[in-house]
């Protein structure tokens, strides 16, 4: 019972992490710091991090590379790290917070979407399942819509005793924070199409190469290489490399251990235990506590087309995971539940990350009509 619930408690601890990474990083944004610069800087101190726990954890343990598998992390770190980072740090930049996380709920339709012709995901339009999948997919997207393009009435609900005034000082001093921009949600939804396709490389990378700490350390170096030639092409200045303010080195510290070292490592072995949709469905809470903590601490505003857009993507986002959990409860006879990969045979790892994959059998049934995707 308590290793079910391991994956659900690990990605519980990603959107924590996740939540106080929005709030540092829009306050460093906001003082100026340039989005790729801070991203470069994540990846470098993530590399920094996670490595010595990679050559501690998986020295003797690691499966072997192939040249399949090393294509494969290129991708990882290009998609995964590098895209899906620089995207949503430019778009978090023009936006707010809470805006940004609810955008990023888009993440599971996008992934259903596009892992339709890897056939790691069917339609079945003719059954109820497919249908909430598709309907569900129509509706984040209208949710997404209807948060860039409308904005409306402003909703009162209080103002917070717990307002921190740096970060009013900073919302006053920034010239980039438009919450009504189209720009900014463009960006985040860009980001999610990166996102989405770093799930899929690492599910299908995950069939033969089990190493989340190995994994994570490598992404970080490839995506630090990546973003520094980025960066460089937009800032050539000293200064803006400069960490002598004390809220851009916590921004890019906390950003680095929680938002891409820890979390790349948990969402590693909660894909390979759980499958690339499980990871996406934890994404609401993180919209709630960013929402409570933007309006608590950052004075953030909720308007009408924000707050109908989030309801709709979320309502969206449960649909399409309605519609899968339906799928997944009808399995062909003979063969095996232990992810949302079929047939992915997961080894077992390092005692302190890596747990005894659980198969279930399925007895036969009249009407075998479901897939394991």
């Amino acid at each position: 019972m308590g290793a079910d619930m391991l994956p659900g408690l690990a990605m519980t601890l990603v959107q924590l992490g996740y939540a106080g990474m929005n709030i540092f990083s829009k306050l460093a944004l906001d003082a100026g710091m340039n989005p790729f610069v801070m991203v470069a800087y994540r990846q470098i101190f993530a590399t920094v991090i996670i490595a010595p726990f990679a050559m501690c954890f998986e020295r003797k343990t690691m499966p072997r590379m192939t040249k399949t598998i090393f294509w494969q992390l290129i991708l990882c770190s290009l998609f995964g790290a590098t895209l899906n980072q620089c995207l949503y740090f430019v778009g978090l930049k023009y936006s707010t917070p809470t805006i940004t996380c609810a955008l990023n709920n888009l993440l599971p339709a996008i992934t259903f979407l596009m892992a339709i012709p890897f056939k790691m995901e069917t339609i079945g339009i003719k059954r109820l399942p497919g249908q909430a999948k598709v309907l569900g997919t129509v509706v984040c997207v209208g949710g997404a819509m209807l948060m860039s393009f409308y904005k409306g009435s402003l909703i009162n609900i209080g103002k917070s005793t717990l307002h921190w005034r740096y970060a009013e000082q900073m919302a006053d001093s920034s010239s980039g924070g438009d919450s009504s921009s189209f720009l900014g949600p463009l960006f985040v939804a860009l980001s999610c199409v990166a996102w989405a396709a770093w799930f899929i490389i690492q599910t299908k990378m995950n069939k033969q190469f089990v190493a989340p700490y190995s994994t994570t350390a490598i992404m970080c170096g490839m995506a630090s290489v990546q973003c520094v030639l980025i960066a460089l092409t937009q800032e050539h200045s000293v200064e803006a490399w400069s960490l002598t303010s004390r809220i851009r080195l916590i921004a890019c510290l906390y950003s680095a251990a929680f938002g891409s070292a820890l979390a790349f490592v948990v969402m590693s072995w909660c894909i390979s235990k759980r499958g690339p949709l499980y990871v996406s469905m934890f994404n609401p809470l993180l919209l709630v506590i960013v929402a409570v903590l933007g309006w608590a601490i950052l004075d953030e505003k909720l308007y009408v087309g924000s707050a109908v857009g989030s309801a709709l993507i979320v309502i969206g986002l449960y649909a399409v995971l309605w519609g899968k959990g339906k799928e997944m409860e009808v399995v062909p006879a003979g063969k095996t539940i232990d992810n949302e990969v079929d047939n992915a045979d997961i080894e077992a790892g390092d005692g302190d990350i890596e747990l005894p994959a659980k198969k279930l059998m399925v007895p036969p049934t009249k009407q075998p009509n479901g897939n394991v995707n």
